[in-house]
């Protein structure tokens, strides 16, 4: 499993206009309840789908919780988003068996395709690309997936035609 540090300027997105109100039931209804860190930040992603940092500003000012504990929670569990995604999250296995079978070659023709590195979503926030541990396909390795849709037995060549042929789709 990678660990890569954050840069504080990395997780702040500028100019983006939040609706700080879409928060308020849910500030309301975990404020005064005790371990409410991890809902708080869940119903942020709910909504937002990531966290912006305006959200921590107001939960940490209405709720009373130190920036430095939510942002330690939010970067600590990885369900936890501080960019906004795409719509399409790409995620690549790099479990064992798919590692064996050159999932390696799959993520960087993707990376090539789309012009973004494992982690990052593209300009468009059309796809977010992720490499992740295991997707529980070992016998179709290697393995990728967008959505709930599982594609096995890729070829780069492969998984780069299935994200084309997604967004070709969606633009007609």
């Amino acid at each position: 499993m990678r660990i890569t540090r954050l840069n504080p300027k990395e997780t702040e997105i500028t100019g983006e206009d939040v609706d700080l109100r879409l928060i308020d039931p849910l500030i309301e209804k975990n404020k005064s309840k005790k371990g409410n860190i991890i809902p708080l930040l869940q119903g942020a992603m709910d909504i937002y789908g990531y966290i912006p940092r305006q959200v921590f500003k107001k939960i940490s000012t209405e709720c009373g919780i130190p920036l430095s504990d939510m942002f330690g929670v939010a970067t600590f569990y990885a369900q936890f988003r501080l960019q906004p995604v795409g719509k399409h999250i790409i995620k690549v296995c790099h479990g064992t068996a798919c590692h064996v079978q050159n999932a390696k070659e799959i993520s960087e023709s993707l990376e090539e395709s789309l012009k973004i590195k494992d982690g990052e979503t593209t300009e468009d926030r059309f796809y977010t690309l992720e490499s992740v541990a295991c997707l529980g396909c070992c016998s179709l390795a290697p393995v990728m997936m967008i959505g709930g849709q599982t594609y096995g037995k890729l070829t780069g060549n492969e998984a780069v035609k299935i994200i084309k042929n997604i967004k070709l789709a969606e633009n007609n």
